[in-house]
């Protein structure tokens, strides 16, 4: 009895025990700019839960896994992936073209990563990648009249003169 009271303490300190990310051992310079252009591009805002609402202070640990809050609007209702599952699918190549090329809906400024230098975008890789695979995938997005179950965002249509700007 008292080794498994003694498992059962030990087991449950562990658990508490703060969790050291991946890269911190990381001689790797680029996965510091990556954690830096994380921070400073605003992905944590969106794909953190409960990131914007506490100022930043959420832990490290629990960066970047996607968030039930959806964004809805015109286009339906989109997630925030969760990046620390979806980035690693694919290579470093793979994932530097797709930064390149990818287009998807509100709000997402997919345009700041079309644009980014493809060092840069290396770096993000490296760093989401070094943090490692947490979390669950985020909702799937809803498609235009169907009502989300959980809490959104709400966004209104875009005024016309921004629309037309666009076609």
């Amino acid at each position: 009895m008292y080794t498994t009271f003694l498992a059962a303490i030990l087991a449950s300190q562990a658990a508490a025990a703060p969790v050291a990310p991946a890269h911190a051992a990381s001689s790797d310079p680029a996965i510091a700019r990556g954690r830096y252009l994380v921070q400073i591009g605003g992905c944590n805002d969106c794909h953190t839960p409960g990131f914007a609402q506490s100022g930043g202070q959420v832990p490290e640990a629990q960066w970047l896994t996607g968030d039930a809050l959806g964004w809805s609007g015109p286009w339906g209702t989109t997630y925030p992936p969760n990046l620390r599952l979806s980035i690693p699918a694919r290579d470093e190549t793979a994932w530097v073209k797709y930064a390149h090329t990818l287009t998807t809906r509100p709000p997402m400024p997919y345009w700041a990563l079309n644009t980014m230098q493809t060092d840069d975008l290396r770096a993000i890789y490296r760093f989401v990648t070094s943090l490692g695979a947490a979390g669950v995938p985020a909702p799937t997005a809803l498609a235009p009249g169907v009502e989300a179950k959980g809490p959104v965002v709400r966004f209104p249509a875009p005024p016309p003169q921004a629309v037309a700007a666009t076609h």
